[in-house]
């Protein structure tokens, strides 16, 4: 069994991230530690940034490191990477408010996962899944935008589906299995 370790303070995040990366033999372990985030269009960019800057300051590898946002298309891809800003200050009513009359709901949700490799060198993967904004929140489970956002093929959002299959179709599943991969080759 590989373990990598993974600098998030998001319970739900590290739980999805056990969930599926055990299924590869991955275990995953917590550690506390500063992200930082630059300000920054592209996900690739925050969690490659943050990768390098913690780089010295955490000793223990492989390391993952998560970004994610919701980007909606009437809205030019906002609020993208600042999701975690906008949920803080103006939640799923706030963005629901900004989409009040709007028809084109369309939306995506976006993931880059950075491992820092054991030789310092940086891997990033990325996952995409597509969908809707629905009109009010719907849902118990999940956490974020879950109870706003309808995956593409789905009639009901994130937080009515439950983790069983958001961790089959998510943004966050995509980018993990895919660095799962390279975790599996790397250190096998």
């Amino acid at each position: 069994m590989v373990k990598v370790y993974f600098l998030t303070s998001n319970y739900h995040k590290l739980m999805e991230a056990r969930k599926i990366l055990g299924g590869y033999g991955i275990e995953v372990e917590p550690i506390k530690g500063e992200k930082v985030e630059i300000q920054s269009p592209s996900l690739i960019e925050v969690v490659k940034f943050a990768a390098e800057y913690i780089k010295d300051k955490i000793l223990q590898r492989p390391l993952l490191i998560e970004d994610s946002g919701l980007f909606i298309e009437a809205l030019r891809g906002f609020p993208g990477p600042f999701s975690h800003y906008v949920y803080d200050t103006i939640g799923l009513e706030g963005v629901l408010k900004l989409l009040k009359d709007v028809e084109n709901r369309k939306a995506h949700f976006e993931a880059a996962v950075a491992c820092l490799c054991t030789d310092d060198r940086v891997e990033v993967s990325t996952g995409r899944v597509y969908g809707k904004i629905a009109h009010m929140p719907k849902g118990t489970k999940g956490f974020g935008f879950d109870p706003i956002f309808v995956p593409e093929g789905y009639d009901r959002t994130f937080a009515e589906l439950g983790d069983e299959v958001k961790n089959k179709i998510s943004h966050r599943a995509k980018a993990l299995r895919a660095i799962a991969l390279r975790i599996t080759e790397l250190y096998r």
